[in-house]
This record gives C-alpha cells, sequence and structure tokens, in this order.
C-alpha cells in the first residue's frame, strides 16, 4: 500500500536530520582511559544532585520532613548528618539515667535545639541533677522544656538549669518531685517565661508550712499559668496575683478552697482572657470575682457543682465580651435556664456554648440564639430537656449555627427532619446516643442538606448505677450528689461491653475533645 506525499515528506525530513546529528558528532580520537574518566565524572556528578544546594536551602527541606524521615535523611551522608542536626529545633529523648553519658556528644551535633522534652517512664531511674546541668552546659538556648516523671531531678538541678537557661520561655513539668526552691529559682532566673504549666509536682511541702511561690522576675512576663493535680497548688498563689500580664489562668483538680485567691487574682490581674476551672472548690463568690476581668473571652466551668445560675449571672453582667463558654453542670441542676438566660442577654458576642449535664428548656435556647446572632458552635450533651423542640427552635433561630452536636438527649428523627429546613450556615452535625434518632432519619438529613457533614452513633444503652461517688470500676466517675439517687449495680452491668460500661460520664470528656477539635479547625496555628 503507498504512502501519502505529506506522510513521505515527513518521513525524509526526519531521516535527514537523523544523519545531521550523527554527522555533527566529534570525531576526535578518545582513549579508553578518557572514556573511564569521563564516565565515572558523570557519574559522581549524578549521584548528588544536592552537592549545589547551599546549606540552609537543604536544612529548610529537612525541616519539612517528619521525625523519622529526617533520622533517615541524616544516615545519607555526613554532610546531611550535620546539617540535619544543626537545623533540628526540637528534641525528645528519653532521660533514663543511661542518658548521661551522650549527653556530651548528642548536643555537639544538636547545637541549635530550642525545644527540649525529656520524659522518662515511671518504672525507669530518670536522669539525675548531673545530666540537667550538663545539658544546660551545652545548650544555653533551650526556650522551651518540658519534663516528665523525671523523679531523680532536685531543686539542686533545677536551680542550675535556671542559672544557665536564663531565655526559657516555656516550662512544662509533670509527675517530678523537686519543691518550691526549685520553683522558685526559675521565677528568681528566667526573665522572660511566658508560660508555666505544673501537674503533680510531688516536691512541694504540704500545709501550713509549704514555701510560698512567686512572684520573681518572671511574673511580669507570665501569660499563662496552668496547674494541674495538686494538693496544694495555693502555695502558687503570690505568683498568680503578682503576675500582672496573666492572660490564662487554667486550675485543674487542686484541692483547696479558691474563692479567697481568686478574689486577690482578680483585684491585682484583670487582663485575664481565658480561665479553666475544673474540679476544683469554687463557688459563687469565685465567679462574682472574676467578673473583675472584664476582657474575659473564654470560661470553662467543668464539676464545679457549688457554682450556681446566680454566679453565672453576675459574671456575665460584667464580661460582655465572652465569645466561648463550657458548662459541665455534673447533673447538679444549679446551672440553667436563668443563669444561660443572663449570659444571652448580656454576651451577644458568644460564638461557642458547650453544655453538659445542664438542662436548658425551649425557653433559654430561644433569647440565645435569639441574642447571640454570631453564635456559630453548639453542644448539647447529657440533657434530660433537650428534645425535639428545643432542636426546632435552634433550626429556626441560630441562623449563624455552623457546627451542632447532640448527645445522650431525647431527640427523635422529628429533630433531624427541623435541622434539614434551619440553620442555613450549617456544615456540620454530630448525633450520639441519642436512641430517638435512627439511621432513616440521618440519612435523610443528609439527602436534603447534601453539604452537611451528618455523623450518627447510636450507642448502646448505658449504665448509670453505681454503689457509691467514687470511681466507678471501669474508670468512669459518678457525682457525689447523685449517689442517693442510684441503684446498687446490676448484674447485666457487669456483662456489657466497655463501651457501654463507660457510659456518659467519661464519654463527655470525648465530646468536650471533638468539640475543642472543630473550634480549633477555625483557627490556624504553627509550629517550628
Amino acid at each position: 500500500m503507498g504512502q501519502s506525499a505529506s506522510t513521505a515528506a515527513i518521513t525524509s525530513r526526519r531521516e535527514a536530520n537523523h544523519s545531521q546529528r550523527y554527522k555533527s558528532k566529534p570525531t576526535a580520537t578518545i582513549s579508553p582511559m578518557q572514556v573511564e574518566c569521563n564516565s565515572s565524572e558523570k557519574v559522581d556528578e549524578a549521584s548528588d544532585f544536592t552537592s549545589n544546594l547551599p546549606d540552609e536551602c537543604l536544612a529548610c527541606i529537612f525541616q519539612s520532613l517528619s521525625s523519622g524521615d529526617r533520622k533517615k535523611c541524616s544516615l545519607v551522608c555526613r554532610r546531611w548528618l550535620r546539617i540535619e542536626g544543626q537545623s533540628r529545633h526540637r528534641l525528645s529523648l528519653n532521660a533514663k539515667s543511661d542518658l548521661l553519658h551522650v549527653i556530651p556528644s548528642l548536643f555537639s551535633r544538636f547545637d541549635v535545639v530550642t525545644k527540649l522534652a525529656l520524659k522518662c517512664d515511671r518504672r525507669s531511674v530518670s536522669i539525675g541533677d548531673d545530666a540537667l546541668v550538663l545539658i544546660s552546659l551545652k545548650c544555653r538556648n533551650i526556650m522551651r522544656l518540658k519534663l516528665r516523671a523525671c523523679r531523680e531531678l532536685t531543686d539542686i538541678g533545677i536551680s542550675a538549669f535556671a542559672k544557665n537557661c536564663k531565655g526559657l520561655k516555656k516550662l512544662s513539668c509533670g509527675s517530678c518531685t523537686f519543691g518550691a526552691k526549685g520553683m522558685n529559682a526559675v521565677l528568681d532566673n528566667c526573665s522572660t517565661l511566658e508560660e508555666l504549666s505544673i501537674k503533680r509536682l510531688r516536691g512541694i511541702t504540704d500545709g501550713a508550712a509549704a514555701e510560698p511561690i512567686g512572684p520573681g522576675v518572671a511574673s511580669s512576663s507570665l501569660k499563662t499559668i496552668c496547674l494541674k493535680e495538686l494538693y496544694n497548688g495555693q502555695c502558687f498563689g503570690p505568683l498568680i496575683i503578682g503576675a500582672k500580664n496573666l492572660k490564662t489562668l487554667k486550675l485543674f483538680r487542686c484541692s483547696g478552697d479558691w474563692d479567697n485567691l481568686l478574689q486577690l487574682v482578680t483585684d491585682r490581674a484583670t487582663s485575664l482572657v481565658e480561665i479553666h476551672l475544673e474540679r476544683i472548690q469554687v463557688t459563687d463568690v469565685g465567679l462574682a470575682a472574676l467578673s473583675n476581668c472584664l476582657d474575659l473571652e473564654i470560661l470553662h466551668l467543668v464539676k464545679t457543682p457549688e457554682c450556681t445560675n446566680l454566679g453565672l449571672a453576675a459574671l456575665s453582667e460584667r464580661c460582655k465580651l465572652l465569645r466561648k463558654l463550657h458548662i459541665d453542670g455534673w447533673k447538679a441542676n444549679r446551672i440553667g435556664d436563668e443563669g444561660l438566660i443572663s449570659v444571652a442577654k448580656c454576651c451577644p458576642n458568644l460564638q461557642e456554648l458547650v453544655l453538659i449535664g445542664v438542662n436548658p428548656t425551649k425557653l433559654s435556647l430561644e433569647i440565645l440564639a435569639s441574642n447571640c446572632l454570631n453564635l456559630e458552635r453548639l453542644a448539647l450533651c447529657g440533657s434530660d430537656t433537650v428534645g425535639d423542640i428545643e432542636i426546632s427552635c435552634i433550626a429556626a433561630k441560630c441562623i449563624a449555627l455552623k457546627k451542632l452536636c447532640i448527645k445522650s438527649c431525647p431527640v427523635s428523627d422529628q429533630g433531624m427532619e427541623a435541622l434539614a429546613n434551619g440553620c442555613p450556615k450549617l456544615i456540620k452535625v454530630k448525633v450520639k446516643k441519642c436512641r430517638g434518632v435512627t439511621l432513616e432519619g440521618a440519612d435523610w438529613l443528609r439527602a436534603r442538606r447534601e453539604c452537611v457533614v451528618v455523623n450518627l452513633d447510636t450507642g448502646e444503652p448505658e449504665n448509670h448505677d453505681a454503689s457509691d461517688g467514687g470511681p466507678l470500676e471501669n474508670g468512669a466517675e459518678i457525682p457525689p450528689h447523685m449517689v442517693a439517687a442510684s441503684g446498687a449495680p446490676s448484674s447485666n452491668g457487669r456483662s456489657t461491653s466497655f463501651k457501654s460500661r463507660l457510659g456518659l460520664w467519661s464519654g463527655r470528656n470525648l465530646v468536650a475533645c471533638t468539640f475543642r477539635r472543630w473550634s480549633s479547625g477555625n483557627s490556624s496555628s504553627s509550629n517550628s
């Protein structure tokens, strides 16, 4: 079969170009030795394409990799090993006692570390003062230090570290045994300290003999103080009171009466923006004291049964900038419609509301929806009064609502139908352990609102019975004030699954964490 004229022309041009390329090659004679040398040079050039890349550029590439990938890259060649070590700013070490022998070589390689975590297994012997002092001498530019279960550290080692690393900005300690002298050394030497987080610090003396902590030179720079599970957390009172620029105060499961201290704190540190109170002894007196913080934007009241509608109303009347409010009422029925109505009338900027173990009705929810026009995130968990009527009210009134979480409430498919026709900006709905909501109801909502993500977890029937007010066998808790209303454990309760036995009380933390992730998704954060 013949070719067309155009095809033949193209073929002839290709042949001409092909022959021309061969003719253009040099005809000089090349010895075998020259061939070997040239080929080896090409192999060397092709083996490392980063040879002409500046160290700074390669360091930037390493910083965008995960910790595991960085370790692998450090094994490629000596240059990569050196650059990877010199560009690593964050380091986490297993702080066992044998770490002491490798500290010199370790910090000779990682000589620009600014964030250091020293964590030890509770069953192992941790590093002692000698190791911490040596680290402070080898790496004086540490800005963030995290200590976990380093029980061999004493006041001597902490004091020496504070004197050598005066640029420390963040200190986090958990399950350590040094005491007030070590803490005061940090506060007296680290003038740029901004964040202090202390959990289960065993070395502080109990009772009236406890040495006061603070304020020190760090009091002027401290912005965040977090105290967790301290039997004698009130010895930090001078520090909290003296921190004039304090923005965030978090108190978790610390014993003692905190009303008086909160009064002293808010008389001086009125710039607080965020306050977390969880499982501490505080009453309406303490809440009224917090009303002096006129810039307060975030408030968490978790399992503080002595706080009532009166305290919440007193606070909301003055803290008009409140944006986020989390209340875990612990089924005490001390906070309800009255307190929430006060919040609705006084805090128009409210964007996030989480109610756990609180029983609001349509009365307060309607006022909240009408007055808080910026309400974007709402969670209702473990409420006996939130049913289809309340959900219908939310659907009709909350025009700015984007994310809704409903857990263990008497809501049915009718509530889902109401959501299908309301909340025009809704993007996510999470329904858990609401036995009236069926798979068909959730599917119907998905079909009507295709742009809304609907998560349904029907769960299993919950067992709230307990023999006393302490921890249950599976680790869940029941409020002491509900013991009288609780019967003895049923025989069927012990044979149910772990997830079922855990029940509402332990599940609340899960819902709260999930809702915090929703909230944090709206704000960007960067890690160096």
